[in-house]
């Protein structure tokens, strides 16, 4: 892999997008990232994800450069389409992914940042979304993922301003968990991911499914869901270790049966 590289340890895989100078998200990327995800959705090894940027950003955004060889609208549409796509993927997936942020993550990447489960920054990071500065529109589904952190009326600051917020502000307005100083993000990313890394990849994947259909506000086909996936879990080998552990005042140790 040429923009990516990833290793893993205690259950927990580490993503590092290495494009310098500010790991742009060109197509080849994407593509890379998606046959990342697909390695990772059939290793029964690997339980939670970290992405983080090398170098001094998270993501700067999507690459200019390769917009300038898009030639027709049908093209771009077919673009972001598939940006939408693979962030969809991501905020489906299986396995829970937290997105470690320094820097900045950008256009194309705080819409790679929102497609995570969580989302971890530095203080000082810059999160924005600019494309309006550049006579263009968010086309990874950030004008849609944007209001349901912050709300419609500051996603259409962020976006009519193209003006970035800090890391801090970022958690004010709910868009990340946790700020921490820049050095500390990524450790506190691996602590994060060792306590989730414990719990049964049978229950993680059955939350991660139900708080889909709680971001697409189905209530009541979220609670038929809930109920569904509570029968499923509740017989797995997984929740009578846990019941067992519960009883027995000892830690779990689940296998993902």
């Amino acid at each position: 892999m040429e923009y990516l590289k990833w290793s893993s340890e205690d259950h927990i895989a580490t993503i590092t997008i290495q494009r310098p100078p500010a790991n742009a998200l060109s197509s080849e990327l994407l593509k890379e990232l998606s046959a990342v995800l697909d390695e990772m959705e059939s290793n029964s090894e690997i339980r939670v994800l970290v992405i983080h940027g090398e170098g001094r950003f998270f993501s700067a955004g999507a690459d200019i450069k390769e917009f300038t060889m898009v030639e027709s609208s049908k093209d771009f549409s077919k673009l972001g389409k598939n940006g939408q796509d693979l962030f969809d993927r991501m905020e489906k997936f299986p396995k829970p992914i937290i997105a470690a942020i320094h820097g900045a993550a950008l256009g194309g990447g705080l819409e790679l940042a929102m497609a995570c489960h969580i989302r971890l920054v530095s203080e000082t990071a810059k999160l924005g979304l600019p494309e309006l500065q550049l006579g263009l529109i968010p086309g990874f589904a950030g004008t849609q993922r944007l209001p349901r952190y912050v709300g419609t009326a500051k996603a259409a600051e962020i976006m009519f301003t193209s003006e970035p917020i800090t890391g801090l502000e970022a958690v004010q307005y709910g868009l990340a968990n946790h700020a921490y100083p820049e050095a500390e993000v990524l450790g506190e990313a691996a602590k994060l991911a060792k306590k989730i890394a414990k719990k049964s990849p049978i229950s993680l994947n059955a939350a991660i499914t139900l708080l889909n259909y709680a971001k697409n506000e189905d209530f009541y086909r979220g609670m038929e869901k809930e109920a569904e996936l509570f029968g499923q879990v509740f017989v797995s080998n997984d929740a009578k270790e846990g019941i067992q552990a519960f009883i027995e005042k000892r830690e779990p140790k689940f296998k993902g049966e």
